[in-house]
């Protein structure tokens, strides 16, 4: 791992001139900034793919056309010092750290990535225009770094899913990574956000994880009933084998049965999600709901109730206090039948 301080770039000028070894691998890792360990564990993954010959280079911008509206980008943090020890200390050879004006040189551009459909949905609907701002700066810093793969978290689900299918559809010929979220001990995901939580708010902001979680403790049980099902003689019936375990097993009660029928599984996965905002939205500090949908992460369309298998993920977006957060879980349903 490379233990030097990493280089800090400020202009494309000297991005060109940082060159690379020859059949060297260059991975990039983007941020707007304010890195914390869910960063560091980005650098630290594309640290690992590029190789001890290869190259890390991290990029902070602060994008304004990713924010509807001023008074959001003013508050936004900027720690550029800090960054750039949190970036070498990861591993990053160098952070690429441009101005408003070096990346759109020529003002705000005419000429921008559009994200379609997807971009409308969840995230898209509640900040308008902000996947095409986030895409076409994206799509400019890829072409600006020219690396072989790039490295984003899973906690924007919905940003990582629009990056992919623009590399796909407009043919980068870029390697896009996933990295696992990243969580605080509570269980809250790492977010730059984060630090603007009271400690009243951040308990509040708790109940995100929570549903997160009791969503896939959901599934999992009603998968596990759903496979113990199996092992009944075929000559009952399926719905009847399932009552049949609900009353051997103590644990599972009439309602933990019926959900257990996989054609309401989804259902049963937003309702065991559902019932814990709902709760934290009577806290004295309370939680105001923006959207929680269990959504294909190919297109973020959401799950029909009627689908028994396949990948999903539970996106869940709300507000404690002025701050607003997101947090998701990747799900396979039908995993145990």
């Amino acid at each position: 791992m490379n233990t030097a301080s990493a280089t800090l770039l400020r202009s494309a000028a000297e991005l060109d001139a940082l060159g690379r070894a020859a059949g060297a691998r260059r991975a990039v890792v983007m941020t707007m900034g304010a890195l914390h360990d869910g960063h560091a564990t980005l650098i630290r993954a594309a640290r690992a793919a590029a190789g001890p010959g290869g190259q890390v280079v991290v990029t902070v911008f602060v994008n304004p056309l990713q924010f509807g509206e001023a008074a959001d980008l003013d508050r936004y943090p900027r720690t550029l010092d800090a960054d750039l020890a949190v970036a070498s200390a990861a591993g990053a050879d160098a952070v690429f750290a441009p101005s408003v004006e070096e990346v759109y040189p020529g003002g705000e551009p005419q000429v921008r990535v559009t994200a379609g459909p997807m971009g409308e949905r969840l995230e898209g609907a509640a900040r308008p225009g902000h996947f095409d701002g986030m895409l076409t700066v994206v799509a400019k810093l890829l072409h600006l770094t020219r690396p072989d793969a790039a490295f984003f978290g899973q906690k924007d689900a919905q940003q990582l899913a629009l990056v992919r299918r623009m590399v796909r559809d407009l043919n980068f010929g870029i390697d896009i990574v996933a990295v696992p979220t990243v969580r605080d001990p509570d269980g809250l995901a790492l977010s730059s956000r984060n630090r603007f939580l009271s400690a009243e708010e951040r308990r509040t902001a708790l109940a995100l994880p929570r549903a997160l979680f009791a969503a896939r403790d959901r599934l999992a049980a009603q998968q596990t009933l759903h496979a113990r099902a199996r092992t009944v003689p075929e000559r009952e019936g399926r719905a009847a084998a399932l009552n049949r375990l609900g009353e051997a097993r103590a644990a599972a009660d009439t309602q933990a049965v019926a959900l257990a029928r996989p054609t309401v599984a989804p259902a049963a996965v937003l309702a065991a999600a559902r019932a814990v905002l709902d709760e934290a939205a009577e806290e004295d500090v309370p939680l105001t709901l923006d959207y929680v949908a269990l959504v294909d992460p190919a297109d973020f369309t959401e799950v029909p109730d009627g689908r028994v298998s396949g990948e999903a993920v539970l996106a869940v977006a709300a507000r404690v206090g002025a701050t607003r957060l997101i947090d998701n879980i990747p799900l396979t349903l039908g995993a145990l039948t």
